[in-house]
């Protein structure tokens, strides 16, 4: 059974950094491509991130780029979203999902993901 545990999220002044974990299990993590995606209160999901299984291929969303870096450790089974310069309006619950292929997802919004980890940048 896979299982995405997201955390390392909080409160964060505007313009600060904030690094999100995602621990995951019940699959070869080294094997899939992941991602991170998010809701903002009163939003759809939106895609943010996401990295191929031996990390050679990383895309962003337009909104986070030069912000936000998205790492994996796959000795560890960790995905990671390094984010920097936050806005309020990325005031979100950020989730990590799993591909179903190595590659990065063609579809992020449909793959199974977390309980999700809840960011809010505010002064």
């Amino acid at each position: 059974e896979v299982q995405l545990v997201e955390f390392g999220g909080g409160l964060v002044q505007p313009g600060g950094p904030l690094r999100l974990s995602c621990a995951a299990s019940g699959f070869t993590f080294s094997r899939y491509g992941m991602s991170w995606v998010r809701q903002a209160p009163g939003k759809g999901l939106e895609w943010v991130s996401s990295i191929s299984s031996a990390r050679g291929s990383r895309r962003f969303a337009d909104s986070v780029k030069g912000r936000f870096t998205i790492g994996r450790d796959n000795a560890k089974n960790t995905l990671y979203l390094q984010m920097s310069s936050l806005k309020p309006e990325d005031t979100a619950v950020y989730y990590c999902s799993k591909s179903s292929t190595p590659l990065t997802s063609n579809d992020p919004l449909r793959d199974p993901r977390g309980q999700g980890t809840q960011v809010t940048v505010s002064s």
